[in-house]
């Protein structure tokens, strides 16, 4: 009897220690050297270079935001590094303006000076990123209106979530 004890004991321990060791949150490192890179750990919403998020929906695909959940859109009349919607386009695409420290950014987040106003405007993958007026919190209406499209996740960059959310859900916390 002693020894079926012993025994449930030690199976007990070695099964607790096994989840312990075996269900830590996944962390991954970017094994690019450019000095703009961070280390990149999911559920880190708040770190202070968190300035794009991934959510996913059925709609959309994985899709970029703000860190409050706004979603990001770029202009398909934008090339890489130029902005080209200027004047009254601005006043239903505001930019999403860069408005803490540039430096230490992500993988694929970048910025532009706006030649038409001076201001810093973060990029995706070169693309200046914009919000849309018609879209009040987490809402994604935008999509297809006046030559602007949701600022879709690429699927090569590292950091993407593969958990689905809905439009209205917290974002998947794997900063950019």
């Amino acid at each position: 009897m002693k020894r079926a004890i012993i025994g449930l004991i030690v199976l007990v321990i070695l099964v607790v220690g096994g989840i312990l060791i075996f269900h830590k949150s996944p962390s991954y490192q970017s094994n690019n050297t450019n000095s703009n890179q961070s280390s990149k750990t999911p559920n880190q919403a708040t770190q202070s270079n968190s300035v794009v998020l991934v959510k996913t929906s059925p709609a959309f695909g994985q899709y970029l935001t703000d860190p409050s959940g706004r979603a990001l859109y770029t202009y398909n009349a934008d090339t890489s590094g130029v902005s080209n919607c200027t004047g009254s386009c601005l006043s239903n695409w505001p930019i999403y303006q860069a408005t803490g420290s540039t430096t230490n950014l992500p993988a694929n987040i970048g910025t532009i000076k706006r030649t038409d106003s001076g201001q810093t405007q973060y990029t995706y993958n070169g693309l200046p990123l914009y919000y849309f007026t018609g879209d009040s919190g987490s809402q994604v209406t935008g999509n297809g209106i006046d030559n602007f499209s949701i600022a879709k996740a690429s699927s090569t960059s590292s950091g993407t979530s593969n958990s689905s959310t809905t439009n209205n859900s917290n974002s998947s916390g794997y900063p950019y």
